[in-house]
């Protein structure tokens, strides 16, 4: 199997040329049918087995209709296997991208008004470089590779909805391993943290209920924006009250609207919460909390409301399988190119629902420069030639540590 790290420069450019095809046409949300489509015939090419997997369960489709995100056909992941037997590691590949324009400026830019400015184009194309080079070498595998494309990453519960659909079943993946391209780390580094990797997310979205009316006479309504203002003050004031000032709490109200002229009292108001934390313990007293004081600050000024939940776990990198990965990663991108770093990710991934349920690892790849446009941006770019490299990673780990099991 060491003919791996070679093979994967052998194909650099099938590589870049996936990435591309997945990059022109960007699709946004669970249901991704043209990137789908698109993974499955180059699985067919390879002769690599594959199911779809992802079952979209009602309450999401009504949470996603509430937050504005009507129309969800339904799921489109793909889940594949090459080898057989135990023991069985997973592979994770991401594939949805964002409701934004691109602005890149490349010859294979998007133009229907979506971009893979998150990076997930190129998380696909390795992982189907790393399934093309691993699918060459199956009978040399001491167990199986789970493949796992997952759409609606960014939607923060796309692997929830595979995982509901027996992702994490015949066979049981033992370990997991994925990684995320940095636009502005230096191309071709590598980077992991210990523990915590990214930082759960709670977002709460409440709309307000009250009873309108004329400005002169407020006694004779029920206010829903003096509840949201009020609901404004009380909720950012649970993160230095109610945990511990050593820990990190983002508390966000992003959204507070309502009204739409000075006399007039509205019938309604909205807001969005979001909360991001990196310890466990406080997300569950948070997620218990922000709730009571919604109900109990909503009915004490008379009002009602509605609310919908979202949930994204923290990622958590297993110390044990950062251990037995490490001599693999350095192998494949180079022990001069790997550091473990000493923050995690500020953002979230929804690989957590993975690493909640099977010891995982998760990888930050350097694809561009420091300064560089990063992540999210309408400029963002890409260095190709990394790609190779994380292809590598992805088979290297995946082999050796099946070997090693």
């Amino acid at each position: 199997m060491k003919n791996i790290i070679e093979r994967a420069h052998e194909i650099e450019e099938v590589i870049a040329a996936d990435r591309r095809a997945i990059h022109r046409e960007p699709e946004i949300g669970f249901y991704l049918p043209k990137t789908a489509a698109y993974i499955k015939r180059r699985l067919d090419e390879m002769g690599v087995e594959y199911r779809d997997c992802g079952v979209l369960d009602h309450e999401t489709r009504e949470n996603f209709a509430a937050a504005g995100f009507g129309g969800i056909d339904g799921c489109t992941g793909i889940t594949a296997t090459i080898g057989g037997g135990a023991p069985c590691i997973l592979l994770r590949a991401d594939m949805d991208a964002l409701p934004m324009e691109e602005k890149s400026g490349l010859d294979f830019a998007s133009v229907n008004g979506f971009a893979h400015t998150c990076g997930h184009d190129s998380h696909s194309a390795m992982l189907l470089g790393a399934a093309r080079i691993l699918k060459e070498n199956e009978a040399s595998l001491k167990g199986t590779v789970k493949l796992m494309f997952q759409p609606g990453e960014e939607f923060g519960c796309g692997s929830r909805l595979m995982i509901n659909d027996g992702l994490l079943e015949g066979p049981s993946p033992e370990a997991a391993l994925a990684l995320h391209v940095m636009s502005d780390a230096e191309a071709g580094t590598v980077g992991y943290v210990k523990g915590a990797a990214s930082s759960s997310y709670d977002t709460f979205i409440v709309k307000i209920r009250g009873q309108g009316g004329h400005s002169s006479a407020p006694h004779l309504t029920v206010d829903p924006v003096m509840i949201a203002n009020q609901l404004y003050t009380a909720l950012n004031l649970l993160p230095g009250r109610e945990t511990d000032p050593r820990e990190t709490v983002a508390l966000t109200i992003g959204r507070l609207a309502g009204g739409s002229a000075a006399n007039i009292i509205p019938d309604g108001a909205k807001m969005q919460i979001g909360v991001r934390t990196f310890n466990m313990e406080i997300r569950d007293h948070l997620a218990k909390r922000i709730p009571e004081m919604i109900e109990h600050i909503v009915k004490a000024w008379r009002g009602d409301y509605e609310m919908n939940i979202f949930y994204c776990p923290l990622t958590y990198n297993s110390p044990e399988l950062c251990g037995e990965l490490l001599p693999f990663i350095n192998e494949a991108a180079g022990a001069e190119n790997v550091r473990e770093e000493s923050k995690p990710m500020a953002g979230t991934e929804d690989f957590g629902y993975i690493s909640q349920r099977i010891p995982s690892m998760f990888l930050w790849l350097g694809a561009g420069k420091r300064g560089a446009a990063p992540l999210h941006n309408p400029a963002m770019i890409l260095d190709e030639s990394v790609f190779w490299k994380g292809s590598a990673v992805l088979a290297n780990c995946a082999a050796e540590w099946l070997a090693k099991r």
